[in-house]
């Protein structure tokens, strides 16, 4: 057998750190042995567990502490990171470390460097000479940049469960049902909005057009006007169903008053998006009094920056709409820098696409009619994420309320 010791410290018992550890090492087919473990009396007292791992091959050993590590394990043996150089354009070296979206540090020279940003499924680039390390995604790869291989030298950094206070994500964020009390987590999220605004946290909103299909325009605009959205993420759809309601009362030719197709009601998207072209951007249409109302106009107004990110679906599309993939991810990237709170709202895919941007440490607020997908948004983080299965135009009415109450 093969064996290798890890130590484990923080609130690893609260935060289930410990148990996610030892679940891990015997479903990979490895064995334990706890030498040492110190369990915090209160909340804030910290704990710390060392752990013989021993598995049958150098090889299941070596894959066992790469998982481990994920979880902030530890080796007790200190070393330097491992390097290989990029075999080409767009290409990393074999046995290339897989990035996570928790905080994490790299060993070069003896010393820590914290990889920056918290970036998912990204390659670490090292520069020497800076003293930096960077997670980037294969587009940005160079020929020839030294790039993390193997999980030597690499330190994680998990999320753990809040020691101030106990909140909404830490009792609720475990299961996802249709019968969880909305009210109560309505008002938990409106809280939460509420004291990131007051500690200047900045907040994301990704929406998708069922928030116009639902009629809950008017709720989003107010969370704009009110100053709890800071950056909005969406499609060609959401800006141009948007716009639609906003010139016509329609979105897809149905009259959201009425419920009913409007009379020549196909010919309005395809003419907003005329209007808006014509004024040669949706910013340009708003300050030429062309687009008064609606989500769009209200970011415009408010200074709420947007990025609307293309598919293969789109009519048009909008001016502002980027349609290339990695200049969109770019563009979105660029911008959740500083994000804490980030609301999801009837978009799986698009929310799912943000979610793997964002570091573990934003907390996540996921609405949609779908179960399905607000469990698949959910589950990115234990303490960070919550999700509400709703109608959003519900949802969002009974938010607003709240805040203004």
């Amino acid at each position: 057998m093969f064996s290798e010791t890890v130590v484990l410290r923080g609130h690893i018992i609260d935060s289930l750190i410990l148990p996610k550890v030892l679940d891990q090492i015997l479903t990979q087919g490895g064995d334990f042995k706890i030498g040492e473990i110190k369990i915090g009396q209160n909340r804030v007292d910290q704990s710390y567990a060392r752990i013989e791992v021993s598995a049958p091959t150098h090889e299941a050993l070596d894959e066992i502490v790469l998982r481990l590590r994920q979880h902030g394990a530890e080796v007790i043996e200190k070393a330097d990171v491992q390097l290989a150089p990029a075999p080409a354009d767009g290409v990393f070296p074999k046995d290339f470390y897989v990035t996570t979206n928790q905080q994490t540090f790299v060993t070069l020279d003896g010393a820590e460097i914290e990889v920056h940003p918290a970036l998912m499924d990204c390659a670490v680039v090292v520069d020497r000479a800076a003293r930096r390390a960077t997670a980037k995604k294969f587009h940005e790869v160079s020929r020839g940049m030294e790039i993390v291989v193997g999980h030597q030298g690499i330190k994680v950094v998990p999320v753990q469960r809040s020691t101030s206070r106990t909140d909404v994500f830490e009792f609720m964020s475990t299961s996802i049902s249709l019968e969880k009390p909305k009210s109560g987590v309505i008002r938990e999220m409106a809280t939460e909005l509420k004291r990131a605004r007051e500690v200047g946290g900045k907040i994301l909103v990704v929406a998708g057009p069922a928030v116009v299909h639902t009629g809950a325009v008017p709720h989003l605009v107010k969370l704009i006007e009110w100053g709890y959205v800071d950056l909005l993420f969406g499609g060609n759809a959401l800006a141009l169903h948007d716009i639609e309601n906003a010139l016509f009362g329609t979105s897809v030719g149905i009259n959201l008053e009425r419920g009913s197709l409007a009379e020549r009601g196909h010919e309005n998207q395809m003419r907003a998006i005329n209007s808006i072209r014509e004024a040669g951007s949706i910013s340009s249409a708003v300050e030429t009094g062309a687009l008064k109302s609606g989500i769009m106009a209200a970011c415009v107004r408010h200074g709420v920056e947007f990025v609307l990110a293309g598919s293969i679906r789109d009519d048009g599309p909008l001016p502002e709409v980027i349609t290339d993939t990695l200049e969109a991810q770019d563009a979105m990237r660029e911008k959740i820098t500083g994000v804490t709170t980030a609301l999801m709202m009837g978009t799986m895919l698009h929310s799912m696409a943000v979610a793997n941007l964002l570091p573990a440490t934003v907390k996540t607020l996921c609405v949609d009619v779908n179960p399905a997908a607000v469990s698949k948004l959910a589950e990115r983080g234990s303490f960070q994420s919550l999700g509400l299965v709703s109608d959003l135009e519900p949802f969002l009415r009974e938010l607003t309320g709240t805040l203004a109450r």
